[in-house]
C-alpha cells in the first residue's frame, strides 16, 4: 500500500473527529441558547430511551429561550424530568402543552466552566488526532519495512502526513477560538 493511501484513508476519520467536535461545541451554552443544547437529551417512555429531538418540535423563542413542544401531552412530566436530570442549569416551565427553558445570564464563574470543558473538548480532539497520526505512521512504517514503501516515499509520506494533522489541528483550533468568542461575548 502506497503511503498516500494511508493518508488518504485516515482522512474521514479525521474530519468525523471534526464533526463530532462541531456537534460537542453545540451543546456548549453560550450567550445564545441552541436547541442542540438538549436535542439528545434522552427521555424514558415506556421503558425506552428515546431522544428528545424525536418527540417534539424544538425551537428558539428568542437568544436565551427555547419551547419544545411535544408531539403528545403525556410526553410533558418525562421530559421535563430528563431535562432536570441532564443538569444544564436550565429550569423547565410548563405553559399547557409546551415547555419553556430560560437560559439565566452567563456568570464570569460559568464562563471560566465553559471554557476549561471548551478546552477538555479540544484537548480530547487534539489526542484522538495525535493517535491517528501515530496510527497511519507506523502503517507507513511497516509498509517500508515490508518492502511496499520506498525509503524516500517513506519520509515523504511522514511530511505529507504531518501537513495534513496540521490542517485539521487548525481547524480544531479555528473552531474552538470561535466559541470561546462566543462564550465570553
Amino acid at each position: 500500500m502506497s503511503y498516500q493511501k494511508i493518508i488518504e484513508q485516515i482522512k474521514p476519520e479525521l474530519e468525523n473527529l471534526i464533526d463530532n467536535l462541531k456537534q460537542e461545541l453545540m451543546k456548549i451554552q453560550t450567550s445564545r441558547i441552541s436547541s442542540a443544547l438538549i436535542e439528545d437529551i434522552t427521555v424514558e417512555i415506556e421503558g425506552n430511551q428515546i431522544p428528545l429531538k424525536r418527540l417534539g418540535a424544538i425551537f428558539s423563542s428568542s437568544a436565551r429561550e427555547l419551547t419544545v413542544q411535544p408531539w403528545d401531552k403525556l410526553y410533558l412530566e418525562p421530559i421535563v424530568r430528563a431535562i432536570e436530570r441532564a443538569g444544564l442549569g436550565l429550569a423547565p416551565l410548563v405553559d399547557k402543552d409546551t415547555i419553556r427553558l430560560v437560559a439565566p445570564p452567563l456568570t464570569e464563574e460559568t464562563k471560566k466552566n465553559l471554557i476549561r470543558l471548551l478546552n477538555q473538548k479540544k484537548e480530547e480532539t487534539f489526542q484522538n488526532i495525535r493517535h491517528l497520526r501515530d496510527r497511519a505512521w507506523r502503517e507507513i512504517q511497516e509498509g517500508f519495512r515490508q518492502g511496499e514503501i520506498r525509503e524516500d516515499d517513506k519520509y515523504k509520506g511522514k511530511d505529507k502526513l504531518e501537513e495534513v494533522v496540521s490542517e485539521f489541528r487548525d481547524k480544531v483550533e479555528e473552531l474552538t477560538e470561535k466559541k470561546e468568542k462566543e462564550i465570553t461575548g
